[in-house]
């Protein structure tokens, strides 16, 4: 810092002085605003995902932003997110009666037949009932197929009946045991080498590499069905579209690699369609934008996704575009997360204006699309035309004074992309948020943090497929397991030609009968 005696006496260096000491506090206040955004989204992470990398790169930015304020102060009030965001509110979970369909075993407990106070005989005058809820113990069992052998007396022919399919020829795991292991990996995101442990408790040894080996075999009968499920999906007039990173081990090398997975969901329900939803996930080695081209290249329709660059050219592309719908969940986002650091006015006020439309949405969740875009255009349009007007004047405040403001990029962001923000509003089919999409990430999430990284690129395609068909499954309320146990049981016998037959909800009737 400058003594009295070494400022200059000439008032222009003086003003000049004191626009660069401006300028320098702002650039210091704009690297502490960036410094607690990426704190709170590391944060995020780490509630999700513990790592000593991840609590060594928070430890680093927390050092780098004490270095520039002290005692900072970062809570956001309960309130708020009360108001914001309805779904979620924690509700007291309230006592349910036990499933009527589970069985019943009944426990008397009858006292002796004479009062233990007088020695009165007893009557019966009712009875108190309470019923609790208890595991039996799952259980294996060997199931052996004997073929006799028959001779004929006559010509000397042997007879003997042939031999059952099985999911993997030659193999000692059966259809259900099979179906259990990878609904366990892909589904309840339990790694081979835990469920092998588990099977080691009940005295089962099987090896993790034969589990690996079985997963492997076993998912080659789901690509035929694989190949006619992303042909449903693709089929939609609406698609969701999201992709999250795989890790993926890179063989002879030691070290992983980042896959990509990518999910496009078919689900019309908040439309009021009554079609079957699901999801088609496809793996790729890298996130090049060639990838959501080539899965896309025959689907015509409305694609509603992120900002990802990679999916652009589905919208620009000569032959049968793509129409964009953006999501309001992202740019909700990006303002909770500078409210979160700074307890922004602005952002706070943009919160409350997006919430008020996220209120219309839950009114008419549901309903067929045509009254969906009458009531959006009747009750929703208005708001947008106010919500613009407030973000266009707001940016040119916030570009005089803060231009690389966090807050003002995140208005930018909404204002570039407000043609497909506001498209919903004169479609009813479409979606205010790309939230379908996410929501079917949730597993990937789960699994990645369980078993860290797929063994190969072969590894991230057998992901793809299974999350496809857990995935679809858990859409159309159908057990994951019985699903597959009932496929793997019947698939190798099926007409390839019939293939459609085996998917979930066709098959929902037997499984429930």
């Amino acid at each position: 810092m400058q003594t009295l005696h070494e400022l200059p006496n000439d008032i222009a260096a003086l003003k000049q002085l004191v626009l660069t000491q401006q300028a320098q506090l702002q650039s210091r206040e704009w690297e502490i605003e960036r410094l607690k955004l990426q704190l709170a989204r590391l944060r995020r992470m780490q509630f999700g995902r513990s790592s000593e990398q991840l609590s060594a790169e928070i430890a680093q930015l927390e050092l780098q932003l004490g270095a520039l304020e002290v005692n900072q102060g970062e809570r956001i009030p309960a309130t708020l997110t009360a108001s914001l965001d309805k779904s979620t509110e924690r509700r007291q979970p309230k006592r349910r009666p036990l499933p009527p369909h589970l069985p019943r075993e009944i426990i008397t407990h009858t006292p002796a037949c004479l009062c233990p106070e007088c020695g009165g005989e007893l009557r019966h005058i009712g009875e108190d009932v309470a019923e609790i809820i208890e595991r039996v113990p799952e259980h294996f069992k060997v199931i052996r197929h004997v073929r006799p052998k028959f001779s004929c007396a006559h010509c000397q022919s042997l007879v003997q009946c042939a031999a059952p399919s099985r999911p993997i020829a030659r193999g000692m795991a059966g259809p259900g045991f099979i179906a259990h292991v990878l609904v366990s990996k892909y589904g309840d995101h339990l790694p081979l080498y835990r469920q092998s442990q588990i099977l080691e408790r009940q005295q089962i040894d099987i090896d993790r590499s034969t589990l690996s080996g079985w997963v492997s075999s076993s998912t080659t009968a789901f690509i035929p069905l694989g190949h006619v499920l992303m042909g449903y999906v693709l089929s939609a007039g609406k698609l969701h579209a999201d992709d999250t990173p795989l890790p993926v081990l890179e063989p002879g090398l030691g070290k992983t690699k980042t896959g990509r997975l990518w999910t496009y969901v078919r689900d019309d329900r908040p439309a009021g369609s009554t079609d079957p939803s699901a999801v088609w996930f496809a793996y790729s080695p890298d996130r090049k934008g060639m990838h959501p081209n080539t899965h896309l290249a025959h689907y015509s329709g409305v694609l509603q996704a992120d900002g990802y660059a990679g999916f652009n050219g589905l919208y620009d592309r000569t032959k049968s575009p793509l129409m964009e719908a953006a999501c309001w969940a992202h740019v909700r986002r990006k303002l909770f997360d500078y409210y979160e650091t700074t307890e922004s006015p602005i952002a706070l006020e943009g919160l409350h204006r997006i919430g008020a439309l996220s209120v219309i949405e839950e009114d008419i969740n549901g309903q067929l699309p045509d009254i969906r875009r009458s009531v959006r255009q009747a009750r929703a349009v208005p708001l947008l035309k106010d919500l613009h007007a407030w973000f266009s004047s707001t940016i040119q405040q916030l570009n005089n004074t803060t231009r690389k403001s966090e807050l003002a990029i995140a208005i930018n962001y909404t204002l570039t992309r407000w043609e497909a923000l506001t498209c919903y509003c004169n479609d009813g089919r479409i979606d205010m948020t790309n939230n379908t999409a996410e929501r079917s990430l949730r597993a990937v999430a789960l699994g990645r943090k369980n078993y860290l990284f797929a063994g190969s690129d072969k590894g991230g395609e057998r992901a793809a497929m299974m999350y496809s068909l857990i995935g679809t499954c858990k859409l159309n309320a159908i057990d994951p397991e019985a699903y597959l146990r009932y496929v793997l049981t019947h698939i190798a016998d099926h007409p390839v030609h019939l293939i459609e037959e085996l998917l979930p909800w066709n098959v929902a009737p037997v499984l429930k009968a």
